[in-house]
């Protein structure tokens, strides 16, 4: 490729919406130009980044005998219907009538439409196992669109689906698309981590993010150094931290506490250490029988410097359909405004959830259920009775216990590009998508899915991969594997010949090469090309050819290096292969 005949629209200051690192670079470095919210085109830079994260995807998906077809964008709406997801899903997906009132989605993903292929196909055990996949658009209407390619509407993403007559068929073909996963991260050049997680809209039993590992990352990513063990924030296990309750040391005793509303006010008030204090947030259920709606209260107990995990609270049993309870609720049920709730006196029956690390306090510091006033030892059994339900409400924090007792708890940032769900048979079930097995009666197929972000990768991997000038891509994404930097090519015969041979020789090498042909001053040309980042170049100019050298210098390099001319192919060679 030559630069004079590419399109090249660099910019020396990034956009003003532009937010973070990524966002900001793809946008100097003319990679994407934004259309609308959260909508952007894609610029033959920027594409041919994202032809590099197809193929590697493809590579790896073929390998792992996973067969490419292509799904529509624009999806009928019965077939979310069938599986409850078109109320489910709410504004995040986009909805459209055509001309004759029907109603279709724009597909964010692609379950009830591979399900209903299969349905129609698959009539046999001796047909699975299956696994298809595409790479298509897809579209989520977020309601804040941000960070360029990071938080998008409009997207790339590569799905694939596995179908297995069994459970131990379906987990054996997750293993295989999680080991693919593995490859394909390593392919990318990325540092990576593989953490377990939580389904979320998606249902299923069990599955996997794989995050790119960089300081600006959304999520929390817990781990083990000394292990193998690793989670998201939301699926993290928080272990108590008393193996058993103390005894009671203390008498109960109703503290003033007027103006402290928090658990850190009430500590430092009361000149105890924070973790003495155990808050209360109040929940309500709604439960709607023959056109009449009750509510059930739950009272959540966690100690004062832990925070909420409202996933986990979710799974707590009767708790699936919870919300924050009303002020007016609250009056209600413990007689007193919000800020000294707590288990000892309400005024109406409430269950009480406590977190693990609570359930094994003594001597704990609660409020009083009344304005201005907190308890001071209070120990369940003597003064409170025991919580009806003791679960993991909280996240973890750095130095924690790790559930596989192995050592302590890490944390670090990620961003998420990869998922891969254990479905069973949540899909296949609702839209009665079965097969006959070995005796010769009909049962649900057993699913898998599997998603890339393919244009999310492109923003991962620049933040992750980024200095004071510009992007650094890992060579297996670049634009361009190299960049030929010739100086003064149309004064000197002798540069623009070495020029040519060494493009040519370059591109028989079967390298990804672009030279620099638009004339540009020394400053001006590398200032471009470690912004794009290219992370190979090679400076051709008079003074060294008469001295049989040539300068490399790698995107990560402080100095360029000599390389006789004669060996300077053989040396690219072994850098793209290093």
């Amino acid at each position: 490729m030559r630069a004079s005949r590419f399109f090249i629209s660099t910019l020396k200051e990034a956009p003003a919406d532009a937010e973070i690192v990524s966002h900001q670079l793809m946008m100097r470095a003319g990679m994407i130009k934004r259309l609308g919210s959260g909508i952007y085109t894609y610029m033959p830079m920027g594409l041919r980044v994202i032809r590099k994260v197809e193929a590697i995807v493809r590579e790896e998906m073929n390998a792992a005998s996973a067969i490419e077809l292509l799904m529509p964008l624009v999806q009928p709406a019965e077939l979310w219907q069938e599986t409850g997801r078109w109320d489910k899903m709410g504004p995040e997906l986009m909805r459209v009538k055509d001309r004759h009132g029907r109603d279709f989605a724009i597909q964010p993903t692609s379950e009830e439409v591979i399900t209903d292929v299969v349905r129609s196909e698959i009539k046999s055990y001796r047909q699975l196992p299956l696994n298809f996949y595409h790479i298509q658009t897809k579209f989520r209407d977020e309601r804040r669109p941000r960070f360029g390619l990071m938080r998008g509407r409009e997207f790339t993403m590569k799905d694939a689906y596995s179908f297995d007559r069994d459970l131990a068929g379906m987990q054996a073909s997750y293993k295989v698309m999680y080991d693919a996963y593995t490859r394909i991260f390593n392919r990318f050049g990325l540092k990576f981590r593989a953490v377990a997680a939580d389904n979320g809209a998606i249902g299923g039993t069990g599955s996997h993010e794989f995050h790119v590992i960089a300081s600006t990352g959304e999520d929390a990513l817990v781990y083990c150094p000394t292990s193998d063990y690793a989670a998201n924030m939301e699926a993290a296990e928080a272990l108590p931290l008393a193996a058993a309750r103390p005894a009671a040391a203390e008498a109960l005793v109703k503290a003033a506490t007027p103006n402290a509303t928090k658990c850190e006010q009430v500590a430092e008030l009361l000149g105890l250490p924070l973790s003495r204090t155990v808050k209360t947030i109040a929940l309500t259920v709604d439960h709607e029988q023959d056109g009449k709606v009750t509510q059930q209260y739950f009272m959540l107990l966690l100690r004062g410097d832990h925070e909420l995990n409202e996933v986990k609270v979710g799974k707590v049993p009767g708790l699936a359909a919870h919300r924050f309870s009303t002020e007016a609720e609250i009056l209600e049920v413990y007689g007193c405004v919000p800020g000294y709730l707590g288990p000892i006196g309400t005024k109406a029956p409430v269950t009480v959830v406590a977190d693990r690390t609570v359930a094994n306090m003594a001597d704990f510091v609660c409020g009083a259920n009344d304005a201005g006033f907190h308890y001071t030892g209070a120990n369940w059994g003597r003064d409170v009775l025991e919580p009806h339900l003791v679960a993991d409400l909280r996240n973890v924090v750095e130095g924690d216990a790790s559930p596989d007792g192995k050592g302590v708890l890490a944390i670090e940032r990620g961003i998420e590009v990869g998922h891969v769900f254990q479905l069973g048979t949540a899909y296949s079930e609702s839209m009665k998508a079965t097969f006959l097995d070995e005796n010769g009666k009909p049962a649900p197929l057993q699913m898998g899915c599997y998603g890339i972000g393919i244009t999310r990768i492109l923003g991962a991997a620049i933040e992750q991969n980024f200095d004071d000038k510009g992007i650094i891509w890992p060579t297996s994404l670049a634009p361009f594997e190299l960049v030929l930097c010739p100086m003064g090519m149309d004064r000197s015969e002798l540069v623009k010949a070495e020029t040519e041979q060494l493009y040519a020789q370059a591109q028989a090498a079967g390298i990804d090469v672009i030279v620099d042909d638009r004339g540009l001053r020394p400053g001006a040309m590398f200032a471009d090309w470690e912004l794009i980042g290219v992370p190979h170049r090679v400076v051709i100019g008079e003074r060294g050819l008469k001295e049989g050298n040539l300068e490399y210098q790698g995107r990560r390099d402080t100095e360029a290096t000599a390389v006789p001319l004669a060996e300077i192919i053989p040396f690219i060679k072994g850098k793209l292969a290093a």
